[in-house]
Formats: C-alpha cells, sequence, structure tokens
C-alpha cells in the first residue's frame, strides 16, 4: 500500500521548494557561492520553474477543487514544473565535481557545507515531487 501524503506535508514541502529555489538562486546568482560557476542558462531555467511552480502548485493547492478540468490542469501544470526544476536542481549539482589540474582549488569545511546543503535541498526538492506526484494521483491534494 502506497502511502498516501496529508495535506499538512504537501504545505510544508511546498514552502521547502520555493526556499530551496529562492535560496539556490541568491547563492549561485550573486556570486556568494565557493567553488565552479554554474551556466546561467540551468540557473534561469532552474530558477523560473521554480518560481512557476510555487505559484501554480499553491494556487492548485489552496484553491478548492469544484471538479473542473482547469483546476486538473493547473496541477498538472505545478507537477510539471515541480519536476523540471528538480531536475535542473541536479544539473546544478554538477558544480560540486570536484575539478582536476595543477590550479584547482583547494577544498576547505565551507567545501563540504556546501555540497551538504546543496543535496539536501535538490534531493528534497525530487522527493516532494514524488509526494506531490502521489498526492495528486490519489487526490489527496
Amino acid at each position: 500500500m502506497i502511502p498516501v501524503p496529508s495535506s499538512l506535508a504537501v504545505y510544508a514541502l511546498t514552502a521547502f521548494c520555493a526556499v530551496v529555489v529562492v535560496v539556490t538562486r541568491w547563492i549561485l546568482g550573486s556570486g556568494r557561492s565557493t567553488g565552479h560557476g554554474v551556466s546561467p542558462l540551468v540557473l534561469g531555467a532552474h530558477t523560473g520553474a521554480g518560481l512557476l511552480a510555487t505559484v501554480v502548485w499553491t494556487v492548485f493547492v489552496l484553491v478548492p477543487a469544484d471538479g473542473e478540468a482547469w483546476h486538473s490542469a493547473l496541477g498538472a501544470v505545478g507537477l510539471g514544473a515541480w519536476w523540471v526544476t528538480g531536475w535542473f536542481g541536479v544539473l546544478l549539482l554538477g558544480r560540486w565535481l570536484p575539478s582536476r589540474g595543477r590550479h584547482s582549488d583547494a577544498r576547505d569545511r565551507r567545501w563540504f557545507l556546501g555540497l551538504l546543503l546543496a543535496v539536501v535541498g535538490h534531493v528534497g526538492v525530487l522527493v516532494s515531487g514524488v509526494v506531490f506526484t502521489l498526492g495528486y494521483l490519489f487526490g489527496a491534494v
């Protein structure tokens, strides 16, 4: 039997995912990060899909379902945007791959902490996508 997520879990995960999107943009877009740079295209796609997902999914979750087709379509668009956000987040994790060569930078504790936060955040968005999908398919949201 597949556990169906509760509404509280969906609300909490939605807020978590929104924070991951905003913090990722804030850190990587402002040059505060340590390590390698990221493609502006990947970062922009992650941010755009994440903002779209946050707005559309929040409207879907908060507006009562009247059984109308537009509500189901809104949920499907929100889910798709969360999946796109999660996969672009995984692409952003590629910046943590070690560099090679004579001039590669030395790693310190901040590097590991950044890696840990990035993995927890972006894997959390993917897991949230699974939870949102299950909630959508089983009518919990």
